[in-house]
């Protein structure tokens, strides 16, 4: 377990409990959906596009413009110029991997825990939390892995640490799926730990990417009364 360091400006944490507020965001609702529009018969979409045509007439003279059905070509040397720029722009994203946003791709994870707004988590994958600390399970087998994550989890909440990253890499040597990744997310969801997780989202490519994944901990744990009192 290891302090944070890191040059990005720290956040705070003062709105988390504005944010926690399910007055603050809007929840969804079942009873809130709003029905489907009932789709209307081809005869009363005649009747009704023809009232909307009544009046209108056609365009005569040197007002109207008959394109005659032609489309219009991109000239060749716009269409070289964009295709210079999107190889340029793939060869910075593959070089130092500028435009890329893990949440567009398959491996991006995120989730909330009880009766908080997803919002949240998209949130925090964006980095409006500072991380206060962090812990790297990259490398060690589960057994291993759990140990120190537990350790971790509980300095960081007697600690009052409430923006933690945790580094478990990508797991891109497993032969089917990756195995540490998969298990952090089973700790903190599944575990004794899912009472303090706030929201949890992969890391920007800055703190890992893919590879690491954003903790969000409440300062007291979700209670059976908490959730009594914010039962819909």
């Amino acid at each position: 377990m290891k302090p944070r360091k890191s040059s990005i400006s720290v956040k705070s944490f003062q709105e988390l409990k504005f944010l926690l507020d399910t007055d603050s965001i809007p929840f969804y609702r079942p009873n809130e959906c709003k029905k489907h529009k009932e789709t209307l018969s081809p005869e009363i979409e005649e009747e009704l596009f023809q009232r909307a045509m009544d009046g209108v007439r056609p365009i005569f003279g040197k007002n109207r413009i008959d394109y005659g059905g032609r489309v219009k070509k991109t000239p060749p040397e716009i269409m070289k110029k964009e295709e210079e720029e999107a190889l340029r722009k793939l060869e910075n994203l593959i070089k130092s991997g500028k435009g890329f946003n893990v949440s567009d791709t398959p491996e991006y994870i995120e989730g909330t825990g009880y009766h908080v707004h997803p919002e949240i988590a998209k949130r925090l994958h964006k980095g409006d939390f500072s991380i206060q600390a962090y812990v790297d399970l990259h490398g060690l087998v589960v057994e291993e892995a759990k140990d120190v994550f537990d350790k971790f989890l509980k300095w960081a909440t007697t600690t009052r640490k409430q923006g933690i990253l945790i580094i478990h890499g990508r797991g891109l040597s497993s032969p089917s799926e990756p195995v540490l990744k998969r298990k952090v997310i089973e700790w903190l969801t599944r575990g004794p730990w899912r009472k303090w997780v706030i929201a949890y989202a992969s890391a920007r490519k800055c703190d890992g990417g893919a590879g690491a994944t954003y903790v969000l901990l409440r300062l007291r744990p979700v209670t059976k009364k908490f959730k009594i009192k914010h039962q819909f």
